[in-house]
């Protein structure tokens, strides 16, 4: 078993200073480092035009472009390679799996990924300037994996494929900028529709009405249906659908199965999270390992988080922080049954290894 941790960071100010402690904190980090021996290995398969990216970006959440240019500033590189590493646009994303579970009162995810991606930064974010305060685990660092804001909405989205990508927002930052600039479920929804995506991905939004809504998108068309699962495959978007789908069918069978015995939350994380349920993954050498297991529970305000399987989850009383209450703990540890490198905490996590 490898220890593994997320640092949590707290921020309460304008995007710009934002983006500038970010930039602070990563400039000579391992992540960083080991980020440009990806990029030598792994080439581009996209270009970037700052201004193309920056007016794609502004409509949505200006405040994110205020993030992106305190970045530049700290770490003092050419925004070309900014918005390469942060902007979420036009990037390239390699299959991945998750699932997702929501209930009366809880959206419930387990973030299902490869060990040399995961940056390992839990954020909590109080902007001053413009856009909802958020908290949730953070993607290239401006992007947002799964999360929750101030108004209650929480969402997370689960990979599809890779056919056919379009000039668009990557899953990370599309999910930044429905936290951003959202305040319900329906608002998301119209979000969802709106925005040009670059690849094909299932978004799972909920807030405190209970109403769960799954937007089923490609770069060429977007469906809404409504249900309390999620996994890896298309419901209504069929013939996007990748040509294996057994582990993804499982494990949405393995959930639907279970349901009617989820009483609770607490009881939905445990399913969700334990090792022996069906639905916890282990096979991050695939890229579909469970890294971690999150929960949003919009009517308290309060969210959910552990590393690795079996794991009790620490509580985050989002509303406490939102009225100027600090959290004392400076990080979140877990176990995962990997000897992969990660690429926030060890040397070495780059594609030129075999692992």
């Amino acid at each position: 078993m490898k220890k593994i941790y997320s640092d949590i960071i707290q921020h309460r100010g304008t995007h710009y200073d934002f983006g500038f402690v970010q930039g602070k904190e990563i400039k000579d980090s391992l992540t960083i480092r080991n980020r440009e021996q990806q990029w030598k290995v792994r080439k581009p398969r996209f270009t970037i035009e700052v201004d193309e990216v920056k007016q794609a970006i502004l409509p949505f959440a200006p405040g994110v472009w205020d993030e992106l240019l305190g970045l530049q500033a700290a770490l003092e590189w050419p925004m070309e390679r900014i918005l390469a590493e942060f902007g979420g646009y036009r990037l390239d994303y390699v299959k991945s799996g998750c699932s997702i579970l929501t209930g009366e009162d809880y959206l419930i995810r387990n973030y299902d990924y490869h060990p040399k991606t995961y940056e390992g930064r839990y954020t909590l974010f109080q902007p001053s300037d413009q856009g909802y305060a958020m908290i949730g685990p953070s993607q290239r660092v401006t992007g947002r994996m799964d999360g929750m804001n101030e108004k209650g909405l929480a969402m997370g989205y689960n990979f599809m494929n890779r056919k056919k990508p379009a000039d668009g927002f990557i899953c990370c930052m599309i999910g930044r900028l429905i936290l951003e600039s959202c305040a319900s479920v329906h608002e998301a929804v119209d979000l969802l529709k709106e925005i040009p995506h670059r690849h094909s991905f299932s978004y799972t939004v909920f807030d405190s009405s209970g109403e769960t809504y799954i937007v089923e998108a490609t770069p060429r068309r977007i469906e809404v249906r409504q249900a309390k699962a999620c996994t890896n495959h298309f419901e209504i978007l069929t013939d996007e659908n990748r040509h294996h789908l057994v582990d993804s069918e499982r494990r949405l069978n393995a959930m639907n199965a279970k349901y009617q015995e989820l009483s609770d939350a607490r009881s939905a994380f445990r399913f969700m999270n334990s090792r022996d349920q069906g639905v916890f993954s282990e096979l991050y050498s695939s890229w579909a390992g469970t890294i971690h297991t999150s929960a949003y529970l919009p009517r308290e305000m309060k969210a959910w988080m552990a590393l690795g399987g079996n794991q009790e989850p620490i509580e985050f009383d989002f509303s406490k922080w939102l009225s100027g209450e600090d959290f004392i703990c400076d990080n979140i540890t877990g176990e995962v049954d990997t000897d992969i490198p990660f690429v926030h905490m060890d040397e070495g996590a780059h594609w030129s290894r075999k692992r």
